[in-house]
């Protein structure tokens, strides 16, 4: 079986390749991807390369295919999972397989990162033993592969409320979640990744009182309020409020006013910004606690944090790199569910061939997520941007329609009209 990947050699060395797969073995699974969405920490593996933490062996030797949220189907099931999977089923995956390594303690390695022939952005891979032993393949029942893709960067901001903790004195038990009814900030929050922590905030089971969300630009700002707005979530009980920060003397005094005097009992923090993380350090309320949810790039990446306050005021610190497999199922159900709509993430859609230079460029382009559908060959293409492309090419014209129709989301429909028109790669 012939694939077609983008694998990585190297820094910034991302190549759109097509090469023979093994003939699977019998604890392994061939499965066509359909979909995949480009995630910053794909960025982040071809600025570093073999320096990357998920990276195992040289990348120039044994070149990997990056991508790691993806959704397909299966094609050819090894006779020792033939009890439990079949040709056809569709599938997600948890790519944080924290398999064990030699000395069996557990590695960050994972598909999109650190396999040669598993990685979302190939239009066939080998599914390797370990995702199966380990419980990562998951059964997918929903119609859009899309979401099934969205899955996996919406497990990693379910994790990412599942890791905040509070405690009481005198006891060393660590209450974990958000505080419920409590105050929570989002700071620089109104990008993909940001809109999928204020959908969870709304409608997941342990809901704030208050949710603030903060960022320094208008647009953003704006198009979040028009898909999750503030009368929509108080209809769950939630009081949200959207703030620019940009240009406030002192925003910490006014987040604070917003709380009615009061600090706030979790901080979530999407952006690696020294200024960003300090201010939520300064955000935080009594047993208070910040998730440093942004991953940096920068290995010595710092910022200040008060420890006085640690000391004093129980002030915890979190991070978080992706979810669990708990996390990933909690996720699909929420989203099968339609409690959870992670479209307003995807800004733009393209094919297999648009790879390589979007996850290069992902820091400069604007938007939300990248969703790629890797049998096809499109340029990269902002939903926004349908309608003028539209005025030429009645394939973009017919998803102009269809975007307008679901409040310039994309949708199952889309996906559905451009996995039968679009060219093939």
């Amino acid at each position: 079986m012939k694939t077609k990947a983008i694998r990585i050699y190297g820094q910034n060395d991302l190549r759109l390749e097509e090469f023979e797969l093994p003939q699977i073995k019998d604890d392994e699974i061939l499965a066509k991807i359909i979909s995949d969405s480009i995630c910053m920490s794909s960025h982040k593996l071809a600025m570093q390369g073999n320096n990357h933490k998920r990276v195992k062996e040289d990348l120039a030797k044994r070149p990997i295919i990056i991508g790691h949220e993806f959704c397909g189907e299966l094609v050819e099931v090894g006779a020792k999972w033939k009890n439990k999977f079949k040709a056809g089923d569709k599938f997600a995956i948890q790519p944080a397989l924290n398999a064990p390594g030699p000395d069996g303690k557990a590695t960050l390695w994972a598909p999109g990162y650190s396999y040669q022939f598993i990685g979302g952005d190939a239009t066939y891979i080998i599914i390797p033993k370990e995702v199966m032993e380990l419980g990562c393949l998951l059964e997918y029942k929903a119609q859009s592969f899309y979401l099934g893709s969205l899955a996996e960067p919406i497990s990693c901001i379910v994790g990412t409320y599942h890791a905040q903790y509070h405690t009481r004195n005198g006891s060393y038990v660590h209450d974990m979640g958000i505080v419920e009814g409590g105050s929570i900030a989002l700071l620089a929050s109104a990008g993909p990744m940001g809109l999928g922590a204020i959908d969870y905030a709304v409608h997941c089971p342990r809901k704030p009182k208050l949710l603030v969300v903060t960022d320094i630009d208008d647009a953003r700002l704006q198009r979040a309020a028009s898909i999750f707005s503030p009368a929509e979530a108080a209809k769950f009980g939630v009081r949200l409020e959207y703030v620019n920060t940009k240009e406030m003397a002192d925003p910490v005094a006014s987040l604070k006013e917003l709380n009615g005097g009061k600090l706030y009992n979790d901080v979530l923090v999407f952006a690696p910004v020294k200024p960003v993380v300090e201010m939520g350090d300064k955000l935080l309320g009594s047993d208070g606690c910040l998730n440093f949810f942004a991953g940096p790039t920068d290995p010595t990446f710092s910022a200040t944090f008060n420890f006085y306050n640690v000391h004093y005021e129980s002030h915890h610190l979190v991070g978080t790199s992706g979810g669990n497999t708990d996390d990933l199922k909690e996720s699909i159900a929420m989203m099968a569910a339609k409690q959870l709509n992670p479209s307003s993430l995807i800004t733009h859609v393209g094919g297999l061939n648009a790879v390589a230079e979007t996850t290069i460029n992902l820091d400069k382009i604007p938007g939300g997520k990248k969703l790629i559908y890797t049998h096809k060959n499109l340029p990269l293409t902002a939903i926004a941007d349908f309608a003028e492309k539209g005025k030429t090419d009645p394939f973009w014209k017919t998803l102009a329609d269809i975007a307008a129709k679901n409040n310039g989301l994309w949708s199952g429909e889309a996906e559905e009209y451009l996995l039968k028109n679009a060219p093939e790669i």
